[in-house]
């Protein structure tokens, strides 16, 4: 069941939108060769406590950390590790947090250093998949026109959408109908109603489509061994233009 927010709901979601947001940037500070995912964890779970709210991941169904960091052919949900990150690795950072209530989600893969030409396509044009994706978050769409913006901007550029995992609703909980794929054709799927909040987030790999899961039963990677980039923002539906609650501007700004 959808359920439409309140605007005091969005205001208090919003707040969750920006602290997810600040602690990103904090987390992208830390981001260079030779810091290990775990201290990246340890880095976002202190800025998260020390701003009065509390991890949103951290044992939702099990999850053991605060973050999902996943690094270079890891897809999603990724674990923190003694891992030391590498000039030219990417990774992606997927927080949420849970403050006053409501969850705040969203994720952002960062460069490790220089990546080479490939690699810094894949992150731009995945970033660029997720605003078109927003572009088409209007009262009156359709779940499969943010699909359809997702991936066939992607696939023009002989990239692939990874199909088992979907962005969705996020309110008191941090999943919520409707189900947000990053795929899918224009006119489809659950009409976009002002009020509902969702988290729209490409998984966009490099190579194929195809993935594989840990025997931790949380982190995927891609079945080729090609990176994989994921960016992640919650967005109000609003009429006419959506209404983006978090934002990168304090990763790309500072």
């Amino acid at each position: 069941m959808i359920r439409i927010k309140t605007e005091e709901e969005i205001a208090l979601l919003k707040e969750n939108a920006l602290l997810v947001s600040r602690t990103l940037a904090e987390v992208g500070k830390h981001v260079v060769p030779g810091v290990t995912t775990m201290e990246l964890d340890k880095v976002a779970e202190t800025f998260i406590r020390d701003h009065g709210a509390v991890p949103g991941f951290l044992g939702y169904g099990g999850f053991p950390y605060t973050l999902c960091l996943s690094v270079n052919d890891v897809v999603v949900h990724g674990f923190p590790s003694d891992y030391r990150l590498e000039e030219g690795d990417i990774v992606s950072v997927d927080c949420g947090t849970i403050y006053k209530g409501f969850y705040g989600d969203s994720a952002y893969t960062f460069p490790v250093g220089e990546v080479d030409a490939q690699t810094r396509k894949l992150l731009d044009v995945t970033k660029e998949s997720l605003y078109r994706g927003i572009s088409k978050a209007v009262e009156g769409n359709r779940i499969g026109d943010i699909g359809h913006a997702i991936q066939s901007y992607a696939e023009s550029f002989g990239f692939s959408i990874v199909r088992e995992f979907v962005g969705h609703g996020i309110g008191t909980n941090m999943h919520e109908d409707p189900e947000v794929p990053n795929y899918g054709k224009p006119g489809r799927g659950k009409k976009l109603s002002e009020g509902m909040v969702i988290c729209i987030e490409p998984m966009v790999n490099a190579g194929g489509k195809a993935i594989y899961l840990h025997k931790n039963g949380w982190a995927v990677s891609t079945a080729d061994k090609s990176k994989s980039a994921h960016f992640e923002l919650m967005v109000a539906v609003r009429k006419g233009k959506a209404e983006v609650l978090s934002t990168f501007d304090f990763i790309e700004n500072c």
